[in-house]
């Protein structure tokens, strides 16, 4: 079967969305100011907390933002409302600084996982499903390097193959008990390997709010630049699924493959 030219270019957008640079070099481009200045200042104690914090906002987000969701296929996102809020949480942690994060990580979080799930209702997603569930979760894990990666071990492709054992009994959980418990063993797993590679762009948010200079103000805008780019990787990871859903996950897969490989050598 051969994919049709607006499939085709549907599918060049999407990779030049999911294999993009990540928060920091956002976040660099806009404040004027390297993101390793904010890291600097972050305390070495700092980095576990961090890591906790972000793994409590994703069970958080996992078990709230889905019981407010109607189900309402290919209606268009709202994703303006959804910035506004994360730009409001971000203000509070741009004024309190470090201590705030643990009370605005999971509301921003939760906001985002609500926007992204909106844009997965809007490419023809049910959210009803588990799966649908499962793969909003999955966004939090793209368009960012884990520090365990390396070269070949960050484009999106290798990025979901690594979760879908996790995802899979995740799901599989989820259809046979008829409810997302989010002490569920399988669903903890995949929100801990989530976590760890959101961990990596949490750190690079929270450094850039570091910065003495930046203020409400400028935690406002870094959480826009945060928000934005997840909406980013939820519009490339739901075309992608879109379109697995009419040519088969191998084939799409392949021709995404042969699109950045092309891209590389441009």
């Amino acid at each position: 079967m051969n994919i049709s030219a607006n499939h085709h270019q549907e599918l060049s957008t999407a990779m030049q969305i999911l294999e993009n640079p990540g928060i920091a070099a956002k976040i660099t481009n806009l404040i004027g100011s390297p993101i390793e200045k904010g890291l600097e200042r972050l305390p070495a104690s700092w980095n576990g907390k961090i890591g906790e914090i972000t793994k409590t906002a994703l069970l958080k987000a996992a078990d709230a933002a889905v019981l407010t969701m109607k189900e309402s296929p290919n209606s268009k996102a709202s994703n303006l409302w959804h910035k506004i809020g994360v730009a409001s949480s971000g203000a509070i942690g741009g004024f309190f600084g470090l201590p705030a994060l643990a009370i605005e990580l999971p509301l921003s979080t939760t906001i985002m996982l609500r926007s992204i799930i909106d844009i997965a209702r809007s490419e023809g997603e049910s959210i009803n499903d588990p799966a649908t569930k499962l793969a909003c979760l999955e966004v939090f894990a793209l368009g960012g390097k884990s520090q365990s990666d390396d070269a070949t071990e960050s484009g999106y492709f290798t990025v979901r193959a690594a979760l879908s054992k996790s995802v899979g009994s995740a799901a599989e959980f989820i259809t046979k008990n008829a409810v997302a418990d989010k002490s569920a063993p399988q669903l903890v797993k995949l929100v801990v390997k989530i976590a760890s590679r959101f961990n990596i762009q949490v750190t690079e948010k929270v450094a850039a709010q570091a910065i003495p200079a930046i203020g409400a103000a400028g935690g406002a805008i870094v959480n826009t630049i945060f928000i934005n780019h997840f909406q980013d990787m939820a519009k490339g990871h739901f075309t992608v699924r879109r379109l697995e859903k009419i040519y088969g996950k191998e084939l799409i897969q392949s021709e995404y493959e042969k699109i950045a490989a092309q891209r590389r050598s441009m």
